[in-house]
Order: structure tokens, then C-alpha cells, then sequence
């Protein structure tokens, strides 16, 4: 993993970067303009339940150059474990942002996953948020090994975009950005989870004044309660007794490193 200028908080078995948006960005823009790959993944209380016992997916994250904050159960875990962090943020939220960091550097940006009507919405949306980028989309619906996968790394190849954005949902996006990214030629790969769906309409993410108080997660169980109730209401317990674990059984690893 690339040094950063960041301390990292760990909550379970993840690590965290301490780092703003802002930084992140300007990470970001220095990785465009030096030409250098960077893999930026994320964790969530969701994260951390999956890296308790996914080996191949702790690896990814540890593996990884940057791992922001994405979820307020991780941010308010880091708090109360003695390591706070600056901030949260979820890539529906920046990734304009983003895509004024790669229009600045004259490199496209790639979608690749969900199903094909919502990522082309997805794609829409960036363009008329960033005027003049130049967006390009697969959907995720493909055989992740074999010819289908490597017909797909060739298109991204071709682009050689600057971030190749990765919604396969976690933990098939960071084992296939980790599986993969030493044959990609893309400067940013970032995992972005549910992202297209959200931000091109095909799915409610709530009300602003709900999702900004950390209860994206209620919104989210109620908009899709059948798939997404086991992640919450029997993962978010989970994740109360791992944090809780670490806070009052013996240290594994000293919170900020």
C-alpha cells in the first residue's frame, strides 16, 4: 500500500484513513497528474462485519491505497474508540467532484456495473453535472471470469480512463478491483457500492435532513426492506459487538497507525 499522508483509525479489522474530502480529492488529482494507479475502497459498519470473517475481502482493504469513511456507524465507532476521524462521505455525494478532478485533467471516467438502464441514468446525470466529461459505461451483469471478463477489461483498457468507478456492490467489487487492477489502465479505481442506482434515480436515497444525520441506513431498509434486512437489523447488531469488543477486550493493534 502506498504511504498517505493520513493516520489511520482501525474499527474491527478495517483501517481508516483520518482524511476530509478535500484531501482526498487533491489525492486524487495528484494520482492524475503523476500518471500513478491508486485503489480507493471504503468502510461502512457493513465493511466491518464482512471483514471479520471474509478473509480475501480484509486483505482488499488492507491491500488498498486509500480506505475512506463511508458510513456514520464507522465514523461514530472511531470517535468512541479514541480515534476520530474528520469526516464522512458516500460517492453519490461527490462524485461530481470527482468528475471535475478527471475533466481538469483531460481523462474520462468509466461506470462499470448494475444493470445497464441504471448506469446509462447514472452516466446522464455526470454529464449534466460536469459539463464536457467524458463518460463511458458497462453493466455489471458479466461473467467475472473468462471471456466476458476480459472483453471488459479491454474496453476500460481503451478508454484508459482516469477513474474507473466499480458498483458490483462489497465484497465482489473489491475483490475484483484487487484481483484486476495490476492489468487496468486506469489511474483511479474506486469502489462506489450502490452509487449508480442512487444517483441516476433508480433507487430513493431518503431525505437530505435524514441522510446527513447518519440514518441512510433506515432509508435504505425501508426502500428495500427484503433485500437489505439482514445487512441491518442483524449486521448492525454485529457490528455493535465487534466495536464494543475492541473497546473493552484486549487491544489487538493500537487505534491509529
Amino acid at each position: 500500500m502506498t504511504t498517505v499522508p493520513w493516520p489511520r483509525a482501525r474499527v474491527g479489522a478495517t483501517c481508516v484513513h483520518a482524511m476530509t474530502l478535500d484531501g482526498l480529492l487533491e489525492y486524487c488529482a495528484a494520482a492524475l497528474h503523476t500518471g500513478t494507479q491508486r485503489v480507493l475502497l471504503y468502510s461502512n459498519a457493513h465493511a466491518v462485519v464482512l471483514a471479520e470473517a471474509n478473509a480475501d475481502f480484509r486483505a482488499a482493504l488492507a491491500a488498498a491505497d486509500v480506505v475512506f469513511c463511508d458510513g456514520v456507524g464507522v465514523w461514530l465507532a472511531a470517535r468512541w474508540l479514541g480515534a476520530p476521524l474528520p469526516a464522512r462521505f458516500t460517492p453519490p455525494d461527490w462524485a461530481d467532484r470527482l468528475g471535475r478532478v478527471c475533466a481538469a485533467a483531460g481523462r474520462p471516467v468509466f461506470l462499470l456495473g448494475g444493470a445497464a438502464e441504471a448506469v446509462a441514468g447514472a452516466a446522464a446525470v455526470l454529464r449534466r453535472m460536469v459539463p464536457g466529461l467524458d463518460v463511458h459505461t458497462h453493466h455489471g451483469y458479466f461473467d467475472k471470469a473468462g471471456p466476458e471478463n476480459e472483453a471488459v477489461i479491454a474496453q476500460v483498457n481503451a478508454i484508459r480512463p482516469g477513474a474507473l468507478l466499480v458498483g458490483f456492490g462489497m465484497p465482489a467489487q473489491e475483490l475484483w478491483i484487487t484481483a484486476h487492477r495490476a492489468r487496468l489502465n486506469a489511474s483511479l479505481l474506486l469502489a462506489v457500492g450502490g452509487m449508480f442506482d442512487y444517483l441516476g434515480g433508480a433507487k430513493p436515497r431518503g431525505p437530505r435532513w435524514l441522510t446527513d444525520r447518519g440514518l441512510e441506513w433506515l432509508c435504505r431498509l425501508v426502500s428495500e426492506p427484503r433485500r437489505l434486512w439482514r445487512r441491518y437489523l442483524l449486521g448492525l447488531p454485529r457490528f455493535a459487538w465487534i466495536v464494543a469488543r475492541q473497546k473493552f477486550g484486549r487491544p489487538q493493534a493500537p487505534p491509529m497507525a
